[in-house]
């Protein structure tokens, strides 16, 4: 069998199979079921890093394919999978496609500039790079969560603008050359305790307030962007 097969890469592989579940709930119109997948993945990827380098006795090709295989599930986690649900929520039309390809393009261009850097660093220097280059890929694990709580709470069209002005942001921010310090432990602890609080949030909120159906049937950017055949 070709590849690597250790307990490095099982967080990275876990978060993968919980993408997979949540595009297809996506599709099929399960929003609040997706956006834990979506949350949950983001949970593993902050965490395979440092269960990969627990390991001591990697050899450098494992080193490699371990960067390799984060970034390619990178790519569908965190790139395709949040496009895929915004879609699904009724994200349609011109503006919506644009910004749509604009936050995968530069999703892929941030991966691939992380592989990069981090395939010269290690070629010098061990141990972990103690800062991120732009913003990190997984912090859309964050930030649309946290968006899909508060929009029961606001109008539509507010949630509308919000949700296309997140893809545009976060992905520009994902090619901004700019200096990220990594976390620390304890503010690792934190924003695992934000997203898991949004989670169990998630999952109480639609039950009081008759759930997130309504963009299954409104079909959010419709009525702005969408040419009606």
């Amino acid at each position: 069998m070709i590849g690597y097969y250790d307990y490095t890469v099982i967080l990275t592989y876990v978060s993968l199979l919980c993408t997979s579940v949540g595009i297809f709930q996506a599709i099929e119109g399960q929003f609040t079921i997706a956006v834990i997948c979506l949350a949950l993945s983001g949970l593993c990827d902050m965490f395979d890093g440092k269960v990969a380098r627990s390991k001591k006795n990697r050899t450098d090709d494992q080193k490699l394919f371990g960067v390799q295989i984060d970034s390619l599930c990178d790519v569908i986690c965190f790139g395709v999978f949040p496009t895929i649900l915004c879609y699904s929520m009724g994200m349609r039309g011109l503006l919506a496609s644009i910004v749509i390809g604009y936050y995968l393009i530069c999703s892929v261009i941030r991966l691939a500039y992380f592989n990069v850097l981090e395939t010269n660093r290690q070629k010098v220097e061990e141990g972990v790079n103690k800062y991120y280059h732009g913003l990190p890929i997984t912090s859309i694990t964050i930030f649309l969560p946290i968006l899909y709580l508060i929009n029961s709470h606001i109008s539509q069209s507010v949630w509308e603008y919000n949700l296309l002005g997140l893809l545009f942001i976060v992905g520009t921010l994902f090619i901004t050359d700019f200096k990220l310090k990594k976390p620390s432990n304890k503010q690792l602890a934190s924003f695992v305790a934000i997203v898991t609080i949004a989670i169990v949030i998630t999952v109480i909120v639609p039950h009081k307030t008759g759930g997130k159906k309504q963009y299954v049937e409104n079909k959010v950017f419709t009525s702005i962007f969408h040419q009606q055949k």
